[in-house]
């Protein structure tokens, strides 16, 4: 496989990540409860993982899977942070998205289980690249 497809392959995979994420929000009544508690952070952090694999696809998986977890930590982090300029971009339906509106431990697990289900599954599929 060349570069180029497989950059591809994680870019369309990271999109559908982010639609399933955003659609355990939007249609959060019609879904189990634990899946519209749990499964939008989860998803989120497997969206990181798959756009870090875009960027560098070239790199050991570890290196996607470590940045990825050291990513969404200081984003989580981040939130317990709160001045006026930072929470203005927090109000916004992308900066909400992106940076969240409130640390919880438990997005940490979430996170965390995301990102591994996103890393193994990338192992067990991942092929050699051809430069």
């Amino acid at each position: 496989m060349n570069i180029l497809k497989v950059r591809l392959g994680y870019l369309a995979v990271t999109n559908i990540i982010l639609v399933a994420g955003l659609s355990t929000r939007q249609f959060a009544e019609y879904l189990p409860a634990f899946v519209a508690s749990h499964f939008g952070d989860a998803l989120w952090a497997a969206m990181i993982y798959c756009g870090f694999r875009t960027l560098a696809v070239t790199k050991k998986l570890e290196w996607a899977l470590m940045l990825s977890i050291i990513f969404c930590v200081a984003i989580e982090c981040s939130q317990l942070y709160q001045a006026d300029w930072i929470n203005h971009i927090r109000d916004t339906l992308i900066g909400g998205l992106i940076l969240g509106n409130g640390y919880l431990s438990i997005d940490l697990v979430r996170y965390g289980v995301g990102i591994l289900v996103a890393y193994i599954i990338d192992r067990m599929v991942s092929k050699p690249i051809n430069t």
